[in-house]
């Protein structure tokens, strides 16, 4: 290849771009005036301790809910600059010895802009010729316009013979037929206990270099099945939409660095994970990718449409293996949010991975603090409590102001801001950049993300995809559809009930 044709697939790539610094700085100078007004409002009361006004001001009910992400911001700053390093360490003494004898790059794609899939396809290829070891890269794909696209950017890039490319044509029924379709593929290529697999998206650009910043590390570390790495996106989207995303990667880094110090990396993200090829080839594994379902106590039995991320993770949970993070090693996805209304497509995104994690979560905790280990168990058993406790205090202030006083909401919206701004700042040890817009886009996933779990936790069987727009079809008897519907309200309207009743009550109480 030549150096032209390099520089011009580099520039190509997609990274997470310099913050307009008047912009931003102009932000949070209305941020901080906000702030400033708000306490203006507040009667003299509020500032003496001792006060209601004043401890209900400094939210003394919902301080608790701050320590896990304090735990988390110590253990991925512990992860970063001492665990990390040791390990990368521990790489590079181990040099060649650490090297995979061939990697396979899997890459599903269905109903992808062509420009994202040729940005995709050329960013595997490349990767593939500059890691310098024999690499297969396996296109699972659903139309023939994408295997016309795959095979000319192949002839333009001419790999050398030690890249192959091996194309599966699979049915557009899904992702999760097609990984299994394609690490049914890789399986007859018979991979030693050396070989790895990435797993990488159809909307997901490789970063110069990934391949060999993660592939050794499943060598030089023996009990890790899979790990995942950092990412950025760009989103074909307004302001806010692009802000919500950035906030979530930079979050996103720093609970994987947090799990990633015990090795319990919680999800194995779709978008590019490295697996063992040993793995991939299990037919257990290709079982719990391609056929995942939850047999539920008032819905029955269904099929995972989505969330192939915690099923690979819960498999590898379940077969014994540790599951691993690696922060300097990035990839960029190209985000086309499923709507133009940021509030409606963040709730459809949110209704689907919160879906997933709440699917996965019961029978993950089954798997007991013995296998997950007890800060892992925690975090899976505050996933169940925190939709309600999200609420709380905006319930609790919302009431408040209306049997005591006004200053008691003014004093929570002050509380709000201000913590939400040192949770901001708190994410500049992650890499990633912030905003302004950060600290109330982290209150908007509180309390919208809270609803969205709440009904989700009541709705498990629905389920539906953001892209393909495809729905799962159970082909239910009307009877059963009509329980399940129904029994699903009343449950939900029976604990929100329960909820606010409390949360009167205690209001009531004082």
């Amino acid at each position: 290849m030549t150096g032209a044709a390099h520089t011009l697939v580099a520039a190509e790539r997609i990274h997470d771009p310099p913050r307009p610094i008047l912009s931003d700085l102009f932000g949070w100078i209305c941020f901080a005036s906000l702030i400033a007004w708000l306490l203006m409002l507040l009667p003299e009361s509020s500032f003496r301790p001792g006060t209601r006004d004043y401890i209900f001001a400094l939210g003394a009910l919902g301080i608790w809910r701050y320590s896990l992400r304090l735990i988390h911001f110590a253990r991925a700053m512990v992860f970063l600059h001492s665990e990390y390093p040791k390990i990368k360490r521990r790489l590079e003494i181990a040099g060649d010895s650490a090297s995979p004898s061939h990697v396979f790059i899997l890459i599903t794609s269905f109903r992808i802009e062509a420009l994202t899939t040729a940005q995709v396809y050329r960013a595997a290829i490349l990767e593939a010729i500059e890691c310098g070891w024999p690499t297969t890269i396996v296109a699972s794909l659903v139309e023939m316009a994408d295997e016309r696209l795959v095979l000319s950017m192949w002839e333009d890039l001419a790999p050398p013979k030690s890249v192959r490319l091996k194309i599966v044509r699979v049915p557009g029924t899904g992702k999760r037929d097609g990984l299994a379709q394609g690490f049914r593929s890789i399986s007859r290529e018979m991979p030693d206990d050396h070989a790895v697999v990435a797993v990488v998206d159809g909307d997901t650009i490789l970063e110069p270099g990934v391949i060999r910043k993660t592939a050794p590390y499943l060598k030089l570390l023996p009990k890790v099945g899979a790990l995942t790495t950092n990412e950025f996106c760009k989103v074909q989207g307004s302001y806010v939409m692009s802000e919500w995303h950035k906030l979530r990667f930079a979050q996103r880094h720093m609970n994987m660095c947090s799990m990633a110090l015990t090795r319990r990396v919680l999800t194995l993200t779709g978008r590019m994970s490295m697996f063992r090829a040993s793995i991939v080839t299990d037919p257990r594994f290709i079982d719990d990718v391609q056929n995942d379902h939850l047999d539920h106590w008032r819905l029955g039995r269904f099929k995972f449409l989505t969330g192939d991320d915690k099923s690979t993770w819960y498999s590898l949970m379940r077969l014994g293996w540790d599951t691993w993070y690696v922060p300097d090693a990035a990839i960029s996805t190209v985000e086309h949010p499923p709507d133009r209304r940021f509030t409606r497509a963040s709730r459809q995104l949110m209704f689907r991975w919160y879906g997933n994690s709440l699917r996965q979560n019961g029978r993950a905790l089954a798997l007991g603090p013995g296998r997950l280990g007890a800060f892992t168990y925690y975090c899976l058993l505050d996933q169940r409590v925190l939709m309600w406790t999200g609420l709380l205090g905006l319930c609790l202030a919302i009431i408040a102001s209306i049997k005591v006083s006004i200053a008691c909401l003014i004093g929570f919206i002050i509380w709000v801001l201000a913590t939400r701004m040192l949770m901001t700042i708190l994410l500049i040890g992650s890499g990633h950049s912030i905003g302004p817009a950060f600290p109330l886009l982290l209150y908007y996933n509180q309390i919208v993300g809270s609803l969205v779990k709440i009904h989700v936790s009541f709705h498990l069987d629905e389920q539906s995809w953001t892209r393909q727009k495809t729905r799962l079809d159970r082909k239910l008897g009307s009877f059963q559809q009509s329980f399940n519907r129904w029994s699903s309200r009343l449950l939900m309207f029976s604990a929100s009930s329960i909820f606010a009743a409390l949360v009167i009550g205690a209001v009531a109480a004082h």
